[in-house]
């Protein structure tokens, strides 16, 4: 699986004009089933995403979990990070199918709430209007398959 994290003051994700999720303080989290992925994929990226220390201390050192500091996630389906930048037009057929990957993008969910980490989600499949406050700012890559 692949993730985009964004340390955020709120985000929110709306379908329609409608707001159908939101968070904050805490994580917005793109999220992209790979061809191959499996739960433990899921499993694994959310328990590192739950545990990773990125937010501050007290002394203003990055140091502490999403956990730690009570926040919450926003997780929203993201095919497009699945890009093959090889042309001038991205190809996204190392992406999970579609109902492959819906079913990890709701495993993942999942496994990050019971992690402990509040998650509210977008609408997999939908055209939707994201926005955030990235605090910081702080964004991180993450690769299942990169360790």
């Amino acid at each position: 699986m692949r993730a985009v994290l964004q340390r955020v003051s709120r985000a929110q994700v709306s379908v329609a004009g409608e707001v159908v999720g939101r968070c904050g303080p805490g994580l917005m989290i793109l999220i992209c089933a790979m061809q191959g992925d499996s739960d433990e994929a899921a499993a694994k990226v959310a328990a590192k995403i739950a545990k990773m220390r990125i937010f501050k201390d007290d002394q203003g050192k990055m140091n502490l979990s999403v956990r730690d500091v009570g926040g919450s996630a926003l997780v929203i389906s993201q095919f497009t990070l699945a890009a093959d930048l090889r042309g001038n037009r991205p190809g996204f057929s190392t992406a999970a199918a579609p109902e492959e990957g819906k079913r990890l993008y709701e495993l993942f969910a999942a496994r990050l709430a019971a992690e402990g980490v509040p998650v509210e989600t977008g609408i997999f499949g939908a055209d939707m209007a994201v926005e955030l406050v990235n605090d910081g700012p702080v964004t991180i890559w993450i690769d299942s398959e990169a360790g």
